[in-house]
């Protein structure tokens, strides 16, 4: 039972206690009153009648008449005259009457009764003694008026109890509002969000939230720093110190993991760029002038990743620089704009400061290997020329139209070519934490079923991504319900934004609430720090309903994500890049353990993704990682 329905079942029990004890006093009150009334009464009938029998001279005729008409009023229930001697003089008399019908039930009247004690007076002549008289009323009256009396005073009681309970209700309102911000306060804290609220009014909760609004400051500021090492363990493991760019190992690694992702890019450029005798530039110049000539290069090739998601740019050496552009067509764009930028920024430093930049277009199937050959054989044909030149190597950039983009997505929905591939997700017993399940379609009658990077671009284009994800999700929970077995399907940040799509979403899940309890459902990082709020909703709404939320391909800007306590996910997946070769780099399990460490707290589960190579795998495990995929975690998932 909640403190606000125990308080008020404490005010209904005083107040009915109240209520019923003033009741309850009042009745033996006038219960006394009335019984006091009742005896004295009956003193003063007998003192009367007794007086009125005196003065019949002690004749017997007269005193019976009396005696009879007094009786005949029929306000008494006995008149007993008994004489001073037995058998001498007056005979005795004696009259008993009916009691007459009682408003008050019977009830009420043997819980209280009224007792009429009899009033006694004697009767002389003159020094005669002639006897007593002895008279006792009747106590109807005195009971109906009791009766009605306990009403009145029933009834002006409740009233009072309103107008008090009335009261109460203002008080315990005033007295809810500080307790319900605690308790979600409290619940927040447990979900990994930290809020504070105002103080209130009340010292007893002005103490009690002042309290948690100090533990929640002094979390958040613990969650802040354990963030800030994790960033410069990231720094440190995979950064170039110089300029912040991945170094060329990270950088080949997360350039071999972007062309291999499902929802990748089919198409891409690289674009290498060298800065000319670097060495003698460091004799001649100054190394300080050069450092500088280099975080600037660093910072322009820092712009393109910042406005183009999932744009990559790194320190391959001293003097070389890349830069990764997963879109087609735009590599010579690209090449052409940074060497007019460099023309400029490195003019500032010295004049002997010059580059030149090699960019090639290719497909996704194609090895990091070959990608950075045909980079550096652009680069090599760009250094025959003049400072700043550029060559461009293009490759086979298929030129499909929108509407038959369109067309075939359509299509491949509304005819069922729509298919979900699994791969496992393992902890560290080898169970099954779930199946991830990458969407696949087929465009082309009698064709292959092509992966998200062959089609996800042009659905965002074409705005299909809810349509699409919403397919992903019913084919999940469709299987769930077959075998049981939970499955994790990724959404894009392009669904987020569709007006109608965690309505759908919802409907879907509400539609198998036993299946949805096997769901998760992913969305990349970036969609975490461009639509927090977005991100946040669909936590919010599918947690409930037991969907898992997570993000994916987390690692590079997981620290950028401000309030990320406040999303309320329930795992996140590590990009393969940050996972590749953990096992050889301190630093790399430094980084991994602090997230894990981060990440604990909140109730968030750290996951691995990409993983290769068993001893990568053990470390992760020691790291504190609990679920592992990849194609280490695939073989282990085919072992019988």
């Amino acid at each position: 039972m909640s403190l606000i329905r125990q308080i008020w079942l404490l005010l209904f029990t005083v107040l009915s206690l109240a209520v019923g004890g003033a009741v309850a006093v009042n009745l033996l009150s006038a219960r006394e009153t009335l019984q006091a009334q009742v005896r004295l009464m009956n003193a003063d009938n007998a003192m009367a009648l007794a007086i009125a029998l005196s003065q019949q001279g002690g004749d017997n005729g007269r005193m019976q008449l009396l005696l009879s008409a007094q009786a005949d009023t029929g306000h008494y229930r006995l008149i007993r005259f008994v004489p001073a001697e037995a058998g001498v003089g007056t005979p005795p008399f004696e009259h008993r009457f009916e009691a007459p019908p009682a408003a008050a039930p019977g009830w009420f009247r043997a819980l209280l009764p009224i007792e009429s004690e009899a009033g006694v007076a004697l009767v002389s002549d003159g020094w005669r003694a002639l006897g007593r008289v002895e008279v006792v009323a009747h106590v109807q009256q005195a009971q109906d008026s009791l009766w009605r009396g306990g009403w009145r005073a029933l009834l002006w009681m409740t009233m009072v109890g309103a107008v008090a309970a009335l009261l109460a209700q203002r008080g315990v309102r005033r007295l809810q509002g500080p307790i319900n911000a605690t308790v979600r306060q409290a619940q927040s804290l447990s979900d990994g969000r930290y809020l504070t609220v105002v103080e209130p009014q009340v010292p007893e909760l002005r103490r009690l939230t002042a309290a948690m609004n100090t533990m929640v400051q002094r979390v958040r500021r613990l969650f802040e720093a354990q963030a800030a090492d994790i960033e410069r363990w990231r720094q440190q493991a995979h950064n170039d110190t110089l300029t912040g760019l991945p170094h060329r190992g990270h950088f080949l690694d997360r350039l071999a993991v972007l062309l291999q992702r499902e929802d990748g890019a089919e198409h891409g450029g690289l674009v290498l760029v060298r800065l000319a005798d670097l060495d003698s530039l460091n004799r001649r110049l100054g190394r300080q002038t050069v450092d500088s000539a280099l975080r600037s290069v660093a910072a322009l090739l820092q712009t393109y990743t910042d406005r183009v998601p999932d744009c990559l740019a790194g320190r391959l050496n001293g003097a070389d620089f890349a830069l990764f552009l997963p879109a087609a067509g735009i590599a010579a764009e690209t090449a052409a704009a940074m060497a007019a930028s460099l023309r400029a920024a490195l003019a500032g430093y010295a004049s002997e400061l010059t580059a030149h930049l090699g960019a090639v277009e290719m497909r996704r199937e194609a090895p990091v290997t070959q990608w950075m050959a045909q980079a550096d054989l652009a680069l090599a044909s760009a250094e025959l020329g003049q400072p700043f030149s550029m060559t461009v190597l293009a490759g086979d950039t298929p030129a499909f139209g929108e509407r038959l983009w369109r067309e075939q997505l359509q299509a491949a929905l509304a005819g069922g070519q729509a298919q979900l591939v699994e791969f496992p997700v393992l902890d560290a017993s080898g169970a099954l934490l779930h199946l991830e399940c990458p969407l696949r379609l087929r465009l082309e009658a009698g064709g292959d079923m092509l992966p998200a990077a062959r089609w996800l671009p042009l659905a965002v284009r074409c705005r299909l991504t809810p349509a699409i994800d919403l397919e992903a999700v019913r084919l999940a929970l469709r299987a769930i319900a077959l075998d049981g077995r939970p499955r994790g399907v990724n959404i894009a940040p392009a669904s987020l934004g569709g007006a109608d799509f965690l309505a759908g979403l919802r409907e879907l899940v509400l539609a198998q609430p036993q299946a949805a309890r096997g769901l998760s459902v992913e969305v990349a990082e970036r969609a975490a720090l461009e639509r927090f709020r977005q991100v946040q909703e669909l936590a919010r709404q599918l947690r409930p309903l037991g969907v898992h939320v997570g993000l994916e391909h987390a690692g590079q800007q997981l620290h950028q994500i401000e309030r990320f306590y406040e999303l309320g996910l329930d795992f996140v997946k590590l990009d393969a890049a940050f996972c590749a070769g953990v096992a050889g780099s301190v630093a790399a399990q430094e980084f991994v353990r602090g997230s894990a460490r981060l990440l604990l707290p909140l109730g968030v589960q750290l996951q691995a993704e990409g993983v290769v190579h068993a001893e990568d795998a053990r470390c992760l495990w020691d790291c504190g990682v609990e679920g592992i995929t990849g194609p280490w975690a695939s073989a282990q998932g085919q072992r019988p």
